[in-house]
């Protein structure tokens, strides 16, 4: 009950942050006219709240009471979202969008922190699948009703977007509020945090999380196919479309979502399929199908007559990547995590994450801007297959580690054998 929930919890807060995602930009450069260099500083204020936040969350998540920091987190988000109903100047909606992004990204790792505690190992992969699935519908929802609603001619043309918004994020607080009633303190043996190990320095606790070559090579991954995908998903590829691919902007709106159903259609399938199958080599898969992706899409600019329909089908094709993408990483980070350090490592990744997110809009940009979208392509291919080889090295680095831990488990089997008293046998 209490991950279902979470799940719900997950869901309604997307839906809030849905209803503002596709207009702020417009809302900001042309309703208020504050401009594109005033809109594009709001997302990356948003982003930097959330690369300040994500670390920052994954810590106390590690030290304090998960419910309590996501709760907070969440009540932030609203807050910060709620007050751009009243930010009559570019700096308070910049500032709101700092504040929006920083409790939005710090509710993250404690959300996680909680499916892990809350759900077996068993469960796991099977939660968080249906807590991206949540999200996924969530967004898509709460971009369709505002868009009944949004008027980008007015000045207080999203004042339902914002409102709604964070009315979202306050609903999600007080279901996460429920679930945590009556949950027990008590934690997995390989999730146990607090202890020396929660208190440890940051600096410290960094050098002991990427000490563990298999999260180093996690990281690798999740870099590549943040970078291959998620960091293209709301400028780059858009503006490839519309700047070389001359599509109709419609097409954008089908493709997210088309993108959309399929995580929806696909992912049970998919969790129930890959339930026993090896997180590295489920990453190595996600990487081929971002390959994939981005070879239909440098098809899409040779065949104009059904460029409309190859990008449509690319989001598609994405979506695939992402049904096994979302489940397997959080697991994955939180198996390999140092003891105690399971929210720090999961706030470092989604750190890691976000920053690299960052920065792929404005590589595109120039490409793009440059004339360059066979270096675009061309770049995201690499990047792609970039993926594919941290994956396989991953896969390697698990089978050393299993090594190694079966080894240290025959070890402490003999010397607990060592330590027994030998029996005595007294002759007749």
């Amino acid at each position: 009950m209490r991950t279902k929930l979470l799940i719900l919890a997950s869901s309604i807060g997307m839906l809030g942050w849905g209803t503002v995602l596709p207009y702020q930009y417009a809302y900001a450069a042309n309703t208020r006219g504050w401009g594109p260099l005033a809109a594009a500083l709001a997302s990356t204020l948003f982003s930097v709240g959330a690369l300040v936040a994500a670390p920052f969350a994954g810590r106390l998540s590690d030290r304090f009471n998960p419910v309590a920091v996501a709760v907070t987190a969440k009540l932030l988000a609203a807050a910060g979202v709620g007050g751009l109903v009243w930010a009559q100047s570019a700096p308070a909606f910049l500032v709101g969008m700092f504040v929006f992004g920083f409790g939005l990204t710090a509710a993250g790792p404690a959300a996680s922190v909680l499916v892990l505690r809350w759900a077996g190992s068993d469960d796991r992969r099977k939660v968080f699948a249906y807590k991206f699935t949540g999200e996924a519908i969530g967004m898509a929802v709460g971009a369709f009703v505002a868009g009944q609603f949004v008027d980008l001619s007015r000045a207080d043309g999203m004042t339902f977007a914002f409102i709604a918004a964070g009315a979202g994020f306050a609903i999600s607080a007080v279901l996460i509020h429920v679930a945590g009633i009556g949950a027990p303190s008590e934690v997995a043996p390989d999730l146990a945090a607090g202890g020396a190990e929660a208190r440890l320095g940051t600096m410290e606790a960094l050098r002991r999380i990427f000490a563990v070559p298999a999260l180093r090579w996690t990281a690798v991954v999740a870099v590549a196919l943040a970078l291959g995908f998620y960091a293209q998903f709301e400028s780059g590829l858009p503006a490839y479309a519309l700047t070389v691919l001359d599509v109709d902007e419609s097409a954008i709106g089908l493709a997210a979502a088309v993108n959309c159903v399929v995580i929806v259609v696909l992912q049970v399938v998919v969790v129930r399929v890959t339930a026993r199958r090896n997180a590295a080599s489920l990453l190595m898969v996600v990487g081929a199908v971002w390959t994939l992706s981005w070879v239909v899409l440098s098809v899409a600019q040779l065949t104009p007559e059904v460029a409309s329909a190859l990008f449509v089908t690319t989001f598609g094709i994405f979506a695939v990547g992402e049904t096994m993408y979302a489940p397997v990483l959080n697991p994955l980070t939180a198996s390999l995590a140092p003891r105690g350090l399971v929210g720090t490592t999961l706030g470092t990744f989604t750190a890691i994450q976000t920053t690299f997110s960052a920065v792929g809009p404005l590589v595109a940009g120039a490409l793009l801007g440059m004339g360059l979208a066979n270096g675009f392509l061309a770049l995201h291919v690499v990047i792609s297959l970039v993926a594919v080889y941290g994956a396989w090295r991953l896969r390697a680095a698990l089978r050393a580690r299993r090594v190694e831990e079966r080894r240290e488990a025959a070890d402490a089997a003999d010397a607990r054998r060592a330590l027994e008293p030998t029996p005595v046998v007294v002759a007749a």
